[in-house]
């Protein structure tokens, strides 16, 4: 008496669980439609990324309503019902058809979309150097900017010059701990090479050395975002593309191999009626 009832209320069990993780999956699902945007590339890989990622949930979902059933066959005078296990296994059939076509589709998708971010970053580099070269153009062609340009040349020779010819100025700088390690090293360096201010200051003050500087900043900026477009691209595609195409070999096997083995059982139970 004890095992038979422990038997049916681990089955009744087994099978409402069963139930909720297919149901709340297939509800997680029509709210996932919305907003509906089939044509949308970014909304089809969204979807195609949620749907795997609770793949599994319909998946535990029918091993614990198939493990009900065989909790009935504790019980051999059990049978009350409607039985769910056929439609149970269609349902795996169709979910494995469903994350066996999310499988090719996830791939185009995630490489069309990776190759018009890349396009996109090219774009935009390729707009911020012609916007450099523009200002970069206006600059050598004004006549006041490049003149402010070597009055401040000039104010900044000065300081320099002063503060390595003042020995206890110089000493406070060194000696000062906000001033930056890379500031007292240049000091060092005027202090014994005054030439060396020329040569810093030209190059600091060049516009065209700066904006090859600045280009070069740009295109290695385009390289790095390019290459995390890439691999967050393949990292996307390996994960969703290897899970939803072992999803679908679960499911199929599952529905499939079910269904032949109701086929056979009912082809047997008639043959063995016939004689």
């Amino acid at each position: 008496m004890v095992n038979r009832f422990a038997a049916i209320t681990a089955s009744r069990t087994l099978k409402v669980a069963g139930l909720v993780c297919i149901l709340s999956f297939f509800l997680d699902f029509v709210i996932l439609l919305f907003p509906f945007q089939p044509t949308e590339r970014g909304w089809q890989i969204s979807l195609a990324t949620a749907l795997v990622d609770r793949g599994i949930v319909p998946l535990v979902g029918l091993g614990m309503l198939f493990a009900g059933y065989w909790a009935d066959s504790m019980v051999e005078d059990d049978r009350s019902g409607f039985d769910l296990r056929m439609p149970a296994m269609v349902i795996s059939c169709v979910l494995g058809l469903m994350f066996l076509l999310i499988f090719p589709l996830h791939l185009n998708n995630v490489r069309q979309a990776s190759a018009q971010t890349i396009e996109d970053i090219g774009k935009q580099a390729e707009q911020e150097e012609n916007q450099l070269n523009s200002q970069l153009n206006q600059f050598l062609g004004n006549a006041e900017l490049k003149a402010a340009l070597e009055q401040r040349k000039a104010a900044a020779k000065k300081e320099l010059t002063d503060i390595i010819n003042n020995e206890a100025v110089y000493k406070q700088r060194l000696e000062d701990p906000n001033v930056p390690a890379q500031t007292k090293e240049l000091l060092k360096r005027f202090k014994q090479n005054p030439a060396e201010i020329d040569k810093f200051l030209d190059e600091q003050a060049n516009p065209q050395l700066q904006a090859a500087q600045q280009k070069r900043q740009i295109r290695e900026q385009r390289e790095r975002r390019e290459k995390a477009a890439q691999d967050q691209a393949f990292k996307s595609g390996l994960r969703i593309g290897v899970s939803s195409l072992s999803l679908a070999i679960g499911y199929i096997i599952i529905g499939w191999t079910g269904l032949r083995s109701m086929g056979v059982a009912q082809g047997g139970g008639r043959k063995a009626t016939a004689r």
